[in-house]
């Protein structure tokens, strides 16, 4: 829809006819010597003011009371010159792209706009609407309708940022204000250019605005200092006081970076005189200090630094101000412990002495308790620990989670009264506090807790105890029950019989395909709701459909559970008889016989059998139908369409008895071994049951001859499958299945090795977890199974025992929250091992489970109280340059040596001052002879554990030394194997774990060092050769393809080689695999192209280029003139007419230019034939669309508008041109027969400017040029 109104001859006729009619009914005088005043004619609008103030009647009492209310809707006309217009075809005004712009900007923006076309060609734009809605609209049509310019305006980059404003609001205020888009350079971009992009006028508007804000900033200054770090204390002050007092007395506003930000500039800012004197004054502070100062380092123990610093620094801030020296601190994460005075010289002393009595005035104590107890030292919301802390607020108390120890720190004596208050709190809670641990399975967690913690809740409530339950993600079944002695033994109790409970309760797992979730759930949940309303004591879940789980869980008492599983069980029934699904494979040429003529065969099965059923298309390569529906009805419908294959073809279908067990190793992987048979034998179809249908019948279907060769290497394949593939499964709890493996698979290798039979268990995304395969030989695998069956019935039998283990070694066992027991639970089939609790003497521990793996499990303890008993230390010397390489990524390396090792190995602390000797350059990395090489304390790694085993990881540790090894690589290559930032070589390090390095390109030398792991160097060195090698390669291949030819052609020929947006030259490139470059304007030598790449191909494509040209030089150009209005019909809607006579002549054919001296001139371009056919095809066009144009100027030559006084319209109107020129509409008294002033002229376009083109005026109606 255009926004463009439309005004036609015949609709003002009728207007002015209307206004006739109602003046003759309104009385007024027909007699034509009347003349109406200009006042009569067009009466004036009432004034502004109050209510009848003109015409007399008494204004309203609330009158005075109503203020004007400001319009909310504004409009807004501005003008678009014909040389700025994006879209100039005048023949289409109204339903071009102008239009459909206009419309996408006001659904965008909600703002109304109208269009008109004045008689330069120019474009009259008026939008109306709510002032941001119109501002908005304003900026996307002078962006889309009108050709846009652009301009760069320079101003002093730190004025930038006062262009762009707050969050860029100032920018986008001035961009919205001149309708153009101003983009500034990035901070890191040097330049200091805007670019505006817009109309001419937005641009000087945007300009102008620019340069005001750059004027204002011009007044103030900057001024960037770059003094030493370690002066900035000086300059800043104690407090930073002087800095304040220099910026009151100059009036300039002083930035010095905090101590924190490794800078040394310091930023003034404000006026220029101003800024001048701070510098001046900060200069002379800065050389004074520098001529002045000394320093002075000592060493304090890094613990010690944060009572020097003090709380926010205050403390440095004291000394400075107390002494006038600046004490300058090393990083808190640095290991260096060495501190810089710097100062005067006669003041370093008392700075010194104040620095170390900072140091000692703060002591560290670690007080013992019990780790259950820390939360009750801290009470309820830290109440205990508050009163002593705010007694002691010096006094800094610090509790680690699990730790059995609690941090206090502090002035010395306040220290010591908050640790003998401490001491009394935890003796009165020992007395008077108990706590117990629960085994309780991880599954009955939730159910103990209850819905929002309603259960567990009541019990703390009732007991007063607090009761704590692992998190799920903790995988622990210890619940903690800590208060009163009594309350915790009651809480005990009832806790374990809720768990008896919950025991009692029966659990059921059905599988259900989960694309039956949802249709048993129903919509809303409404069908799962009634079966939940059935059965309200069961608790049903359904798995999340992320999972892809096909588990749906029951959950309550056992009958319940029983019932609603049938129930469940036949709605699932009912699914899948529904949902029955048959494959069929139809030999592709009968497809259109079992479709029929108009589908008919097809849709007479569909009904018959009432099943669904789907064809492949025509272009696929399937020859499967799928029928789907109930069982009996889809091997109804499939017989039928079997029918109907036998009918039309010589197909034999025959069945073969083949073992359930033996399909999927017949199939093969992805279908390999079943596939090559049907290949093989002609494309028989050869189909195998579903699975878990436990049918034997294989069929095979196909021409009589090849079924026959088919079902006999069926057979053989089955036969030699039978000999090897015997299978059996088993069942066993998932817990149990760790301890059958055994530790590093010790177990069921014993098993393999007896019998030969193959153990499969079951993976963590197995949907059946109990579940066994053994395969094998049909003897080994009955065997394997008698075996494994023996060893599951022993699990099954729980027993209780107890063993005697030195309570010294209890802590091993318990810490880290019961680590190493929640392992032995694992690895043991899930035995429960209880120690005594912490205090007790006892040295008695019990465990609980299958007897097979409490035996292992007592034999597991033992072993690892003898490690303990017989653990011993080692010492390992090696640089300490090399230990971050030893650790690995995240200490994954060390991690590993332990696990593996059973050893324990610790690293010496860092020392930072032998960096500079660890710096010594070494010969491939090796570590030095011994004689050469004297450890110290910061190279020795200590590993414990037992003396065999710390051996084992010594030499393991000593293999990960690096070594480093030089490559011979040409200089010429390092940037290529360094890559695009740095990529290439990282990938190589990344692949091959090892550091590679390459020497700074000024030294050019030609070898490359590789540090790392020995084999890791040699695989990296192989690596770095094949790269070198496929380098070289490519050079050579770039050399081969650096073949340049440079072929001269006539710049008129350019164009048509490069074609319509390049399609011609891109195919030649493409078709040749080469490059072609065609010259720049400002070229010397406009007719050079130079083609470049293999020396064959470059010649291939000169001469298809050559080709091209021979074409282009036969053809010829000749000019034909037709008539301007018949132009717009040939060319046709968006030029689809022309486009297909030039395809239909193979010809080119050029229309001129609006405003060219030869409006009448078209260009027709070609081979001498065919432009002589189309420019005969284009006059007798010509002939046909003027015969057309005649009728229609003539009819409008009898529709010109009546005259108000001069009769009639129409042809009676042409009688009356004898009587002279018509006067036209006369009024009296009107403002320009006034004195000095002119009566407009009726014949001027600039007083009365028509509508449309100003082409043909003779020819052309007033109304605009019409559309043929």
């Amino acid at each position: 829809m255009s926004s463009v109104a439309v005004l036609t001859p015949e609709s003002f006729a009728e207007h002015r006819s209307g206004l006739k009619d109602q003046e003759i009914t309104g009385c007024v005088p027909e007699d034509e010597a009347y003349i109406p005043t200009y006042l009569e004619a067009f009466p004036p609008l009432p004034e502004k003011g109050a209510p009848g103030e003109k015409t007399g009647e008494p204004a309203s009492a609330w009158g005075s009371k109503i203020r004007p209310i400001k319009a909310s809707v504004i409009t807004q006309v501005f003008h678009v010159p014909l040389e700025e217009r994006r879209y100039k075809d005048n023949s289409q005004f109204g339903e071009g792209e102008e239009a459909k712009v206009c419309l996408d900007i006001m659904q965008r923006t909600g703002a109304h706009i109208e269009l008109s076309l004045a008689k330069d060609q120019g474009l009259s734009i008026m939008v109306t609407g709510k002032l941001d809605s119109v501002m908005k609209a304003r900026k996307e049509i002078v962006a889309r309708l009108q050709t846009q310019a652009s301009a760069t305006v320079a101003i002093p980059k730190e004025h930038h940022r006062f262009v762009i404003g707050k969050n860029g609001e100032k920018l986008q205020e001035l961009e919205l204000k001149t309708a153009t888009k101003i983009a500034i350079p990035r901070p890191d971009d040097p330049s200091a250019n805007i670019r505006i992009t817009g109309t001419k006028e937005g641009i000087e508007k945007a300009r102008h605005e620019i340069l005001l804000i750059s004027a204002e900033q011009d007044k103030r200054a900057v001024e960037r200092l770059s003094l030493e770090k370690a002066f900035h204390p000086f300059i800043a002050g104690a407090h930073n006081r002087l800095v304040q007092e220099l910026s009151q007395e100059t009036g300039a506003r002083i930035s010095i970076p905090p101590p924190s930000l490794p800078k040394d500039e310091i930023v003034i800012t404000g006026e220029k005189e101003a800024v001048a004197l701070a510098v001046n004054r900060i200069r002379a502070i800065y050389e004074d200090k520098k001529r002045k100062t000394t320093t002075i380092s000592v060493e304090v123990k890094k613990s010690q630094h944060k009572y020097i610093i003090g709380p926010k620094g205050n403390t440095l801030q004291e000394i400075l101000e107390a002494t006038g020296v600046s004490v300058e601190m090393p990083p808190l994460d640095s290991a260096s412990e060495t501190i810089i005075l710097r100062g005067e010289p006669d003041k370093l002393g008392p700075a010194l002495t104040q620095v170390y009595a900072k140091a000692k005035s703060v002591m560290v104590v670690e007080v013992s308790a019990p780790a259950w107890l820390h939360r009750f030292i801290i009470g309820k919301k830290g109440q205990n620990i508050g009163r002593i802390t705010q007694q002691l607020p010096r006094v800094h108390i610090e509790f680690t989670d699990g730790e059995e120890r609690i941090s206090l720190e502090g002035p010395t004596e306040e220290v010591e009264q908050a640790q003998t208050q401490i001491q009394e709190i935890i003796k009165d809670l020992l007395v008077r506090m108990d706590y117990t641990e629960v085994n309780i399975d991880q599954r009955f967690h939730r159910h103990l807790i209850g819905k929002n913690g309603a259960n567990i809740n009541r019990i703390k409530e009732q007991y007063k105890v607090s009761v704590r339950i692992p998190q799920d993600s903790e995988r622990s079944n210890l619940v903690r029950i800590e208060g009163d002695p009594k309350g915790v033994q009651m809480a005990r109790r009832e806790l374990i019989e809720m768990v008896q409970r919950m025991e009692n309760e029966r659990t059921k797992d059905l599988i259900v395909e989960q694309k039956f979730h949802r249709t048993i759930i129903g919509q809303k949940g409404e069908k799962i709701k009634e079966v939940r309303d059935k059965f309200p004591e069961v608790i049903i879940t359904f798995p999340d459909p992320s999972q892809k789980s096909d588990i749906v869980q029951l959950r309550g008492p056992k009958n319940e559970v029983e019932k609603c599983a049938k129930f469940l069980q036949k709605i699932i029934a009912d699914l899948i008889e529904n949902s029955f699904s048959l494959s069929v494979p139809i030999f592709k040429q009968f497809h259109k016989n079992i479709i029929g003529k108009g589908g008919a065969n097809i849709k007479k099965i569909r009904e018959e059998t009432n099943t669904k059923i789907d064809l492949p298309t025509e272009n696929s390569n399937s020859e499967t139908i799928v029928i789907t529906g109930k069982k009996n009805n889809c091997e109804a419908a499939r017989d039928r369409i079997l029918a109907i294959q036998r009918d039309l073809a010589n197909i034999k279908e025959t069945e073969v008895a083949i073992p359930a067990k033996l399909h999927n190793s017949l199939i093969g992987s992805k279908g390999c071994l079943v596939r090559s048979i049907m290949e093989d034998c002609g494309g028989v179809h050869i189909h195998f049951p579903s699975e878990g249908s436990g049918s034997d019948k294989v069929t095979i279907r196909g021409p009589a001859g090849e079924v026959e060769k088919a079902k006999k290497q069926l057979l053989q394949l089955a036969e030699e499958k039978q000999v090897n593939n015997f299978t059996v499964e088993l069942q066993a709890k998932p817990e149990y299945h760790k301890f059958l493996i055994g530790r590093g698979g010790a177990n069921i290798r014993r098993v393999r090795d007896r019998t030969g039979a193959r153990i499969i268990f079951p993976s963590p995304d197995d949907t059946e977890q109990e579940l066994i395969t053994i395969v094998g030989k049909e003897e080994a695998v009955r065997q394997a199974q008698k075996e494994l069956e023996i060893l599951v019935k022993n699990l099954d039998d729980v027993v209780e025992d107890s063993m005697e283990v030195d309570v010294r070694h209890h802590r091993h066992f318990v810490c880290r929250r019961g680590q190493v027991l929640r392992e032995l639970a694992e690895e043991y089939g899930g035995v429960a091992v209880s120690f005594p609790r912490t205090g007790s003497s006892s040295q008695r521990v019990t465990l609980k489970g299958a007897k097979d793996c409490v035996e292992a499990a007592k034999k597991r303890i033992q072993e690892i109280i003898g490690d303990l008993e017989s653990q011993v230390s080692v010492e390992v010397a090696i640089p300490q340059r090399h230990h971050r390489a030893i650790m690995g990524p995240k200490g994954s390396r060390i991690q590993h040596i332990t696990r593996e090792h059973e050893v324990q190995i610790k690293f010496p602390e860092r020392d930072d001052s032998a960096a500079g000797q660890d710096a010594l350059p070494q010969e491939n990395g090796d570590v030095s002879p011994e004689a050469d090489f004297v450890p110290r304390k910061c190279d020795i790694i200590t590993i414990s554990g037992r003396a065999e085993k710390c051996e084992l990881a010594r030499a393991a540790l000593l293999a990960l030394v690096p070594i480093t090894e030089d490559v011979e690589v040409s200089y010429d290559l390092h940037r290529y194997i360094i890559g695009q930032k740095g990529s290439g070589i990282r990938k190589l390090m990344e692949e091959y774990e090892v550091n590679i390095w390459v020497p700074q390109p000024e030294k050019q030398l030609d070898v490359i060092k590789v540090t790392g792991l020995a084999a890791n160097v040699e695989r990296a060195k192989l690596g770095l050769l094949e790269r070198v090698k496929d380098l070289q390669a490519e050079q050579e291949d770039r050399a081969l393809r650096s073949f340049k030819v440079t072929m001269s052609v006539d710049p008129k020929f350019h164009p048509k080689i490069i074609g319509r947006k390049g399609a011609v030259i891109s195919q030649i490139r493409k078709d040749h695999d080469v490059s072609i470059q065609f010259p720049d304007k400002g070229d010397e030598q406009q007719d050079l192209i130079v083609i470049c790449g293999y020396e064959r191909n470059v010649e291939e494509a000169r001469q298809a280029i050559q080709q091209l040209v021979s074409e282009l030089q036969e053809m010829v150009s000749q000019d034909v003139h037709l008539d301007p209005r018949t132009h717009a019909r040939i060319i046709g809607a968006r030029g689809k007419a022309i486009r297909k006579l030039m395809e239909e002549f193979k010809v080119d054919i050029r229309f001129p230019q609006p405003g060219s001296d030869e409006p009448d001139k078209v260009t027709v371009t070609g081979l001498p034939d065919t432009v002589d056919a189309a420019i005969d095809h284009l006059l007798n066009l010509e002939e046909d669309y003027l015969l057309s144009v005649t009728e229609t100027e003539t009819l409008a030559a009898y529709m010109k508008p009546p005259s108000r006084y001069g009769g009639g319209g129409g042809a009676g109107g042409l009688d009356d041109s004898s009587g002279g020129p018509a006067k036209g509409f006369v009024v009296r008294d009107a403002p320009w027969n006034a004195a000095g002033n002119k009566a407009p002229d009726m014949s001027s376009a600039e007083d009365f400017p028509t509508f449309g083109t100003g082409v043909a005026p003779k020819q052309t109606s007033a109304w605009g040029p019409k559309k043929f």
